[in-house]
């Protein structure tokens, strides 16, 4: 808590590394162990993207990740490549390992912050998604359930994280929906339909139902790396500020047009969708925007409702980025409602504030009280479910 207000931060992350990992394989996964190793390289920085070895720690890059190396006005890439993780945005670093397997020390930072809740973005590496192997896909993820289920057990209520769900194993990924759902940690799915299958393609409908039925969420957290692209990826020019800047907004505009437009809200009235790190500042002009294409251009589902009811009925939701500053989060209050933001810090990255996002964000003199405690924790309860 924090000056009165109980807070959950709807949005960090994990990054076990695969020292922490392989203690949770099962057996089918070890076999694999061997064609595993070509992936592996050391962990150069923490996890965290801050400037400090994890000795004796690897992690998986899988092929298809995306590599921006040009500086906008230069021909050509740098002769010393430019490694751009993102400008530390906080004071100080948050410690070695909160990333991978460190639980106390997490803990003890979200005490420094004020923070009640964390919901944890899952850490599976995306990229193994590229090499269309499910047996590899929910080998990892089942791994990572496991390890999820002993780091955030260790402080029930205080640690939340999603169920990674994968288009290219359905029956398998509602296997682990079924087997974990109703576990105090598990909040919601984050889905991977796979490179070449769209989110309401209806292959993943089993997915739908079964996270209807455990009362979890589904939530969209963009990514820059990896596949799916962000439109026009390969018209960036090999350019970090042009593809980030992209990424986020179109992910999450893509993922409720397809998810509010397949119409799956409409035959499970119960389901919550979210997206994550996105920003907020454009969903006014998007509301407007899919409903005026819905009328003019239809090839949606049959809809009951108009696209903006389903974003502001209450199962919607989107967390802010700090950035977006509070005039633009105000703005968008004003239009679509206060039910819907939540706040996040994307800690242990270098987009957070650590240790003074809360208080930066409880500065926010334009934001009533009772908005702050909604963002801060009614929102979020209501999204992700009670703590």
């Amino acid at each position: 808590m924090r000056n009165g207000f109980k807070v959950w931060d709807t949005d960090t992350h994990i990054h076990p590394t695969v020292e922490s990992l392989e203690p949770y394989y099962d057996s089918a996964l070890r076999a694999r162990m061997p064609q595993l190793e070509q992936f592996k390289t050391p962990v150069r920085i923490d996890p965290t993207w801050s400037p400090q070895d994890l000795p004796g720690r690897h992690q998986y890059r899988f092929p298809g990740m995306l590599l921006f190396k040009r500086v906008l006005g230069e021909a050509e890439p740098p002769a010393v490549p430019v490694r751009n993780y993102g400008k530390f945005m906080g004071t100080v670093y948050p410690a070695p390992g909160v990333a991978d397997d460190q639980v106390d020390t997490r803990i003890r930072e979200l005490d420094r912050e004020g923070v009640d809740t964390q919901l944890i973005v899952p850490g599976v590496p995306t990229g193994v998604f590229n090499l269309k192997d499910p047996a590899i896909e929910m080998g990892l993820i089942r791994a990572h359930n496991r390890f999820i289920n002993d780091f955030c057990g260790k402080y029930p209520g205080r640690l939340k994280s999603l169920l990674l769900a994968s288009g290219n194993a359905v029956e398998e990924s509602v296997a682990e929906i079924r087997r974990w759902g109703r576990s105090r940690w598990a909040a919601g799915i984050w889905p991977f339909p796979g490179p070449e299958r769209p989110l309401d393609h209806p292959d993943m409908e089993p997915i739908w139902a079964a996270c209807a039925d455990e009362g979890l969420c589904v939530v969209h957290h963009s990514l820059t790396w990896t596949p799916p692209y962000f439109p026009g990826y390969r018209d960036v020019w090999d350019n970090l500020f042009l593809g980030r800047s992209a990424a986020h907004p179109w992910g999450a505009m893509r993922a409720m047009g397809a998810f509010i437009g397949s119409g799956i809200m409409d035959r499970y009235p119960t389901i919550r969708f979210g997206i994550l790190e996105c920003g907020c500042g454009w969903l006014p002009f998007w509301a407007r925007r899919l409903e005026d294409q819905a009328h003019y251009v239809g090839t949606t589902a049959p809809l009951k409702r108009k696209i903006s009811e389903y974003m502001t009925d209450g199962r919607f939701f989107a967390s802010v980025e700090m950035s977006e500053g509070q005039d633009l989060i105000k703005m968008v209050m004003d239009f679509l409602g206060e039910e819907m933001l939540m706040y996040a810090s994307d800690y242990p990255h270098p987009e957070c504030f650590f240790p003074d996002s809360v208080d930066k964000f409880l500065r926010w003199e334009e934001l009533s009280g009772e908005q702050k405690r909604k963002m801060l924790w009614d929102n979020p309860a209501r999204f992700y479910g009670e703590a």
